[in-house]
């Protein structure tokens, strides 16, 4: 069933690929908010927004649409920048998507799909993550998230609109931002790394994943009200995942076996304990909720995604 979307970050990393492939497929009428004129696709309604916050009139753009789809907010840093404050996070992580939410209420939209993060559950885990779990945000970005997802389910307690949250851990596809980035430009200069006998467990979620998880949650009648995490159903090692890189990149992978405890050590006297958690620590995510209440699989595999990232098509 076809639907008027309302798509925030439009230009961003989720959001454009979400265009792009609506622009494929035509599953449903997308209507893009941005922050500033841009040329998306021609057959899209545009509307410009300026900077997100609790000021911004979504009359025009919220005109008959039936579900939004939230996925612009602050990022999180990269693993060589230091995170923003909680409350410039807030600023529109919190305030602008509630805004938005009461927005959408009122103007009759049926459902609001957030675009959260696997950090509401923590920032490493000794067992994988379930939606279920008591959420431990540890870093500003991630309490931000949560602060959001609370007022959301305030929100549609109040006015009736479903809410649906989809909770991402680190997401990887052509040009990804941020840690995963890092990675891809670490091993494409041939840089040594002494990441080579890492031996934890991450869940990762390919951009194409992510999108057909998003897209099967505007419609699916069991998405209403619920908190699905994404992820590829695969879990790899800091190690595994740069051997991985490497050849999608068709380059030698460089990895040098520095025991953990000795690269946590250094990392610690270094100031780096939050870069050497992400690369060192285990984060592992439990899709079955989510693959069971939608009827939905990851349609690719982490070997197949990987390799995604460098096609040419790409």
């Amino acid at each position: 069933m076809m639907r008027r979307v309302l798509l925030t970050g439009a230009t961003g990393f989720i959001g454009a690929e979400l265009v792009r492939q609506n622009a494929t497929f035509c599953r449903h009428e997308l209507v893009a908010a941005v922050r500033r004129p841009c040329d998306l696709v021609d057959c899209m309604r545009v509307h410009v927004v300026g900077d997100l916050g609790d000021s911004v009139d979504w009359t025009d753009a919220l005109a008959d649409v039936a579900v939004v789809v939230h996925a612009a907010g602050r990022a999180h840093a990269a693993l060589d920048v230091i995170n923003a404050s909680l409350d410039e996070y807030r600023y529109v992580n919190v305030n602008a998507t509630l805004a938005l939410a009461k927005h959408a209420a009122k103007a009759g939209a049926k459902r609001f799909i957030f675009i959260s993060s696997i950090g509401v559950n923590g920032n490493i885990s000794n067992r994988p993550f379930t939606a279920a779990d008591q959420p431990n945000p540890a870093e500003p970005y991630a309490q931000s998230k949560w602060e959001a997802e609370q007022g959301l389910w305030q929100i549609q307690q109040e006015t009736g609109m479903e809410v649906v949250v989809i909770r991402p851990p680190l997401v990887y596809g052509p040009g990804a931002p941020g840690n995963f980035g890092s990675l891809v430009c670490w091993v494409g200069k041939g840089v040594p790394l002494p990441l080579g006998a890492i031996h934890n467990k991450r869940s990762l979620v390919g951009i194409d994943n992510l999108i057909d998880l998003i897209i099967h949650c505007i419609d699916h009648p069991a998405a209403a009200n619920q908190v699905f995490l994404a992820g590829d159903g695969e879990d790899l090692s800091t190690t595994d995942l740069l051997r991985g890189v490497a050849k999608a990149m068709g380059k030698p992978a460089k990895l040098i076996p520095v025991p953990a405890g000795v690269l946590q050590v250094g990392a610690t006297l270094l100031g780096k304990k939050a870069m050497a958690q992400r690369l060192l620590g285990s984060l592992q995510v439990d899709i079955s909720k989510t693959c069971e209440m939608l009827d939905w699989k990851p349609p690719y595999t982490v070997e197949e995604g990987l390799r995604r990232c460098f096609e040419p098509s790409n």
